[in-house]
């Protein structure tokens, strides 16, 4: 049996989902690599080994960080929009309109008539970052947000374009004694304005949406922001249990239509550095060359010292 392998290397998390020939799930992971990643990459491989191992492997890889992988190794690489209407196509065909929040992107996908594919540019405005760094602001996490937006009373006008404009609105409401619990869900709606203000540009999002992406599967009530805005009822919702893994599914669908086939430990040797990279970066000269150099340097300078007295009696 040949399975099915999709890695989807985003801006914070890398997923992985391992399909069999009937194109059924049987591994799926999400985890965040904090800049990590070909460590990761290989870690996730080694975990996979029970699943994988003396089998053979057609892989793919997605995701804002993983062409990098993807070219470095020689590994079949597929772009994310393309793999995530791929899966969407295949699980959920009546799909109109696909919503898709990642860590630092944001996209929407029109599936019906002419296919249209909307992603943010480098701006992480209105993602999966930009919640986080508005959690912090009020001394908690996305999830903690999450919470918090079940109890809200009433809606603020936050900008969600940038964190700092974010701030500017947010920080004299907190002066002023607004509810975390307002703050919270007026944050979600930021983020819903601009995704579809920034996205959509006035095209209507009507029929059946799909709401996939870390941020909209961990958090249902920035996806019933959402709901409520788009004014969508009963089947149109469509929240489906692995919708953090889309881009990663529709990844191992596509790997089936490649004839290259891996071993489990070729990926392993490759990602760890079996294959060189075909350029480096120009580095520039360490500040000190050895232990030696940096200990003369401390020690010349720790000669001198500033003159100190006696606060108390000066």
């Amino acid at each position: 049996m040949t399975y099915k392998l999709g890695i989807d290397v985003g801006s914070t998390t890398l997923k992985a989902v391992v399909l069999n020939d009937e194109d059924e799930i049987i591994y799926k992971s999400y985890e965040r690599h904090k800049s990590k990643v070909r460590e990761m990459s290989v870690a996730k491989l080694k975990e996979l080994e029970p699943y994988l191992k003396g089998h053979d492997i057609a892989l793919a890889i997605t995701g804002s960080a993983g062409l990098g992988i993807a070219n470095d190794a020689q590994f079949p690489f597929v772009q994310e929009v393309f793999a995530t209407a791929q899966a969407v196509r295949q699980y959920y065909p009546r799909t109109d309109v696909v919503v898709e929040l990642g860590g630092e992107d944001a996209k929407i996908i029109f599936l019906k008539g002419a296919l249209e594919e909307r992603m943010n540019s480098t701006c992480a405005g209105g993602t999966g970052a930009f919640i986080d760094q508005m959690a912090s602001l009020l001394q908690t996490d996305a999830a903690g947000l999450n919470e918090y937006a079940k109890n809200y009373k009433a809606i603020y006008p936050i900008a969600a374009r940038c964190g700092v404009f974010a701030k500017s609105d947010i920080q004299p409401l907190i002066n002023d004694g607004a509810t975390r619990e307002d703050l919270a869900a007026s944050i979600f709606q930021a983020v819903v304005n601009q995704t579809i203000s920034g996205l959509a540009c006035g095209k209507p999002i009507r029929g059946n949406v799909a709401f996939l992406g870390g941020p909209l599967h961990f958090l249902p009530e920035l996806r019933n922001a959402f709901i409520r805005t788009l004014n969508l009822t009963g089947d149109a919702i469509i929240a489906p249990d692995h919708s953090h893994l889309f881009a990663a599914t529709g990844a191992a669908m596509n790997a089936k239509d490649d004839a290259e086939i891996f071993s489990l430990d070729k990926l392993i040797s490759d990602l760890s550095g079996g294959i060189k990279m075909k350029f480096e970066v120009k580095r520039m000269q360490p500040l000190f060359k050895d232990e030696a150099d940096y200990k003369e340097f401390t020690d010349r300078h720790d000669q001198y010292k500033v003159r100190r007295g006696d606060l108390a009696t000066y």
